[in-house]
């Protein structure tokens, strides 16, 4: 069988909401085929398939949609791991 994947990830090292990255990156049998990058504000393919559809995703709705997803799951995330880390420590 094939094995299809999304993986979201908000990537940060400061407390700073501006240093936080947010990528999703969709994957085919192991290899990334198209990410998007907040730092980039796009969609970008990675294989020919991939190129078609960031092509087809950046002029329609489905990049606005991701460019709210800094906003939506990362700055919530980040408030709550750098909370509980400030409290360990």
């Amino acid at each position: 069988g094939f094995l299809h994947y999304t993986v979201t990830d908000c990537e940060f090292n400061s407390s700073k909401l501006n240093d936080i990255e947010y990528t999703q990156s969709y994957y085919y049998n192991k290899l990334e085929i198209v990410r998007f990058s907040s730092s980039v504000g796009k969609f970008v393919g990675y294989t020919e398939f991939g190129i078609k559809n960031a092509e087809s995703w950046n002029n329609g709705q489905e990049v606005i949609t991701r460019r709210g997803g800094k906003e939506r799951v990362c700055f919530h995330n980040v408030e709550v791991d750098v909370e509980a880390a400030l409290t360990k420590s």
